[in-house]
């Protein structure tokens, strides 16, 4: 009774409350596709207000109360996989009035934190309703694991932190670029993008200082709950160092069989299949990119060495 009574609490809270200031997204999300709609990407990269941008787009056509938000991290939540149904008995008995839920969207912010969870989503889309919207961290949501959870489903969008024209509009950013002034205003910004990229929240902290920390905590957070934790890496002597050298690497190619003699050269023993998973692993949760050689052929743009970005 506590936990369908918490789940109450939050969906009256969240039919009370009033949305935050939102600054609209570049992404063009449907909201009737009939598709269950997933949010990836690398961690603090906005996906949660993008949740809210989308739920701001369909109050204009639906009552807000017809919207079933629900935050899993909630600490108040501590829900095991059979108990998700109460999701549904609690909005049923607040709302009587609503009882076709085949009106109602469902948004789920971090669900897959509950082992299980598939097979919840999968009922509500097959029996319930096809208004489903699902966003989570990248550490155990991955979009080959999505498509194989949900088997056809879904629709899967990968939000990137801020560009730099979205980064000019966070910050109301717009100079005249026709004046000298507007120009070394627009300078400066992309000079300051450059250097700090474009995670939503380095915007709003106020020193240098406090934007450095910050970017140290994220990078923290990946590598050892996105990277260590969920690829049970045991080598950190290894895998630090190999990440240094990919970030050392920016906009160059990259050689894993010149990092595996450097690596040999100190002593830290490890083998080249592991370093290549190293990098498979590090794009699958966005802590860098890379980019294959332009060519004709096929095996040409396979097997050569690749560039690395961040």
């Amino acid at each position: 009774m506590k936990k369908k009574y918490n789940l109450k609490t939050l969906l009256k809270d969240f039919h009370a409350a009033t949305l935050p200031p939102i600054i609209t997204s570049e992404y063009h999300i449907p909201t009737t596709s009939g598709k269950i709609i997933t949010l990836i990407g690398a961690r603090r990269s906005g996906k949660y207000f993008l949740l809210y941008q989308l739920v701001k787009q369909i109050t204009v056509q639906v009552p807000k109360q017809q919207i079933i938000f629900i935050n899993f991290e909630d600490e108040r939540l501590e829900l095991q996989s059979q108990e998700l149904d109460l999701v549904i008995q609690a909005y049923l008995e607040l709302y009587p009035q609503y009882q076709d839920l085949s009106q109602c969207y469902f948004f789920f912010d971090e669900i897959q934190n509950i082992t299980g969870w598939e097979k919840f989503i999968r009922r509500i889309y097959d029996t319930i309703s096809k208004n489903i919207f699902i966003a989570g961290s990248n550490a155990k949501m991955l979009s080959s694991e999505i498509a194989t959870a949900l088997r056809g489903r879904s629709l899967s969008y990968t939000i990137y932190p801020l560009s730099f024209k979205e980064s000019r509009r966070f910050q109301s950013i717009n100079p005249d670029i026709e004046t000298t002034t507007g120009r070394a205003l627009l300078n400066h910004a992309l000079e300051r993008y450059l250097h700090e990229g474009g995670f939503p929240e380095l915007a709003l902290l106020p020193n240098q200082d406090l934007k450095r920390k910050t970017l140290q905590e994220y990078y923290q957070v990946m590598l050892f709950r996105d990277r260590v934790e969920r690829y049970q890496i045991t080598n950190l002597t290894a895998l630090k160092f190999f990440l240094k050298r990919l970030y050392a690497s920016t906009t160059k190619q990259i050689s894993i069989n010149r990092i595996y003699n450097e690596l040999k050269s100190v002593g830290i023993r490890i083998g080249k299949n592991a370093l290549y998973d190293f990098l498979e692993q590090a794009e699958s949760i966005f802590m860098m990119g890379s980019l294959k050689k332009y060519a004709y052929k096929i095996s040409t743009q396979e097997l050569s060495e690749k560039k690395v970005m961040r």
